[in-house]
């Protein structure tokens, strides 16, 4: 068997049975199986997951995305693991461009083919999403092209594929206190062993989570609590990690927060008026304010 696609999932159901019902009508595909590991999700959830025909079901308590991950790659048959979220619907050709880039890799062990995520079609993106999926603080894909090998930072499991030998080898690691960062705490381990990382931007799934910058805020909060564990697993990417900036830091308030708030609606409001720099402040600020918070414990 080629690939074995591994979905975590916790109490979204709607979307997860998009996800299913898109990889089960894959054309030009190699051979695969659909592996759900159910999360912890409430009773009626895991009810109507068990009715779900034509795929493996695991079911485990609540322990975090990469502890359901290391589940799926554990009973996986497929030589290559495709990561997916339940909230990230491929398209039809999706295991076909994955299989492509890794034959045109001579099927190396120390391949990972990434696909590109998006928003669907029938969303009205905001200038705020646009941002977040496109220019790093979610997603990087407008800083990176078609046919590029790119760095470790750009291991996103909401589509990414890779050999199952070397995941079962280098699992997760289950002990980042959120759901952050322990994909990109793998990833730096991998290609510290000569993992290479390609980006196929024909590859395609789409994104069923809408993101305002307060949502978003919060994720940044919590990522930012995750990165002092990253920190002292790995000192060296202090700099990636901001752990300097904390010195100088102090929270955003009182008539620069205002003036920063007020870019922002801006920037939604108006065609020409550019947030980017506005976004990034508050981005920043809510990930340093997690950072320091976890860091002064």
């Amino acid at each position: 068997m080629f690939f074995s696609v591994v979905i975590p999932t916790y109490n979204r159901l709607d979307l997860l049975l998009k996800v299913v019902d898109s990889l089960q009508h894959q054309q030009n595909a190699p051979e695969f199986e659909i592996i759900i590991v159910d999360d912890g999700s409430d009773e009626t959830t895991r009810y109507e997951i068990k009715k779900i025909e034509g795929v493996t079901k695991i079911f485990q308590q609540n322990a975090g995305p990469a502890a359901a991950r290391n589940k799926g790659v554990t009973v996986a048959k497929g030589d290559y693991i495709v990561f997916l979220g339940d909230d990230t619907v491929p398209n039809n050709d999706f295991l076909f461009q994955h299989s492509l880039f890794h034959n045109e890799a001579g099927l190396d062990k120390n391949f990972a083919c990434l696909g590109y995520t998006k928003w669907p079609d029938e969303y009205e993106v905001s200038k705020f999403m646009d941002h977040i999926n496109n220019y790093g603080a979610q997603f990087g894909y407008k800083l990176i092209k078609h046919g590029d090998f790119v760095p470790f930072n750009f291991f996103y499991t909401s589509n990414i594929s890779l050999s199952r030998e070397l995941l079962l080898q280098y699992p997760f690691d289950t002990s980042f206190p959120a759901a952050a960062w322990e994909d990109i705490e793998l990833s730096y381990r991998l290609t510290q062993l000569g993992l290479k990382i390609r980006y196929n931007a024909n590859a395609i799934t789409s994104h069923y989570h809408k993101m305002n910058l307060e949502s978003f805020g919060r994720r940044q909060y919590l990522v930012g609590k995750s990165a002092v564990y990253f920190h002292k697993k790995h000192p060296e990417l202090k700099d990636m990690l901001a752990i300097d900036r904390l010195s100088k830091y102090s929270p955003l308030s009182g008539m620069k927060l205002s003036i920063i708030k007020l870019q922002v609606w801006l920037a939604e409001k108006l065609f020409f008026y550019k947030g980017k720099s506005a976004y990034n402040k508050l981005i920043t600020d809510s990930y340093l304010k997690g950072l320091k918070e976890s860091f002064d414990k």
